[in-house]
């Protein structure tokens, strides 16, 4: 059944009398997740959340759209990790400009980035392009923050973890390796405590951090666990993607 919110499956037919009011871009990676889930994980996890969201606001009304996943993102700290690919940047920034000029053209207003890969930093890509289309209402948002992992999941974690495992063993069960294959996940932390407690940065080199490419225990995980965080995680980007609709760029501030 063709899903007319979903752009890479809609038609003419049913969009040239449309009047879209957000458009969603999930961008996500293709990068190794331990030796157990896929490297396109969090292109599917990041999809599979936002359709299914825009699915319950277009059920209210709302005129959303899903753009295609971009499946590429920020890994300059896996550069010996074999095939884990990077995006600087400096590309994603082109490569915004390009789209944001389509919908700017068409009159689509608003666009929210839904981001599922923790190397992408769209915050300082968002403010420049503000300045460039000053028309135009761009945010982003990024999906492990928006729930408290701990009311669901046992063991924290940040890559191929016990959340991602769960998500993954309800969404895409047959991408998933058998529970003997996982690796636990163990990370080392910087010797330099101010980088650990987080008001310093500095960038991982993930095969110095991680021995698996996981950094989190995901043994604990189950397809339930999946099915309850990503549920919860629509209904509530549901809420988003409506008052994103709604919202009056005159008077977005109270």
């Amino acid at each position: 059944m063709i899903r007319p919110y979903v752009l890479a499956e809609t038609n003419w037919e049913h969009l040239k009398d449309e009047q879209i009011e957000l458009a969603v871009l999930p961008w996500g990676a293709t990068e190794a997740h331990n030796y157990h889930l896929p490297y396109g994980t969090d292109n599917y996890q990041a999809q599979s959340m936002v359709e299914s969201a825009a699915g319950i606001s277009w059920e209210k009304g709302k005129k959303v759209i899903v753009l295609p996943t971009i499946p590429y993102g920020v890994n300059t700290g896996q550069s010996d990790i074999y095939l884990d690919m990077n995006l600087n940047s400096s590309t994603q920034l082109a490569i915004l400009k390009d789209l944001i000029t389509v919908l700017n053209r068409q009159g689509i207003k608003k666009l929210l980035l839904f981001n599922g890969h923790g190397g992408n930093n769209f915050k300082p890509i968002v403010r420049e392009l503000g300045l460039l289309f000053s028309d135009m209402f761009i945010s982003f948002c990024f999906f492990p923050p928006m729930l408290d992992k701990s009311k669901y999941f046992q063991e924290e974690g940040d890559h191929a973890d016990e959340m991602e495992t769960s998500l993954m063993l309800y969404l895409r069960p047959d991408l998933v390796q058998p529970k003997e294959k996982w690796g636990r996940g163990r990370a080392k932390s910087f010797r330099i405590e101010a980088f650990n407690e987080g008001w310093a940065w500095a960038e991982r080199q993930w095969s110095k951090v991680s021995s698996d490419t996981g950094i989190g225990n995901p043994q604990f995980a189950t397809a339930e666990k999946g099915e309850r965080f990503f549920n919860d995680a629509c209904e509530k980007l549901d809420g988003l993607f409506c008052s994103l609709c709604d919202a009056d760029l005159e008077d977005l501030y109270h």
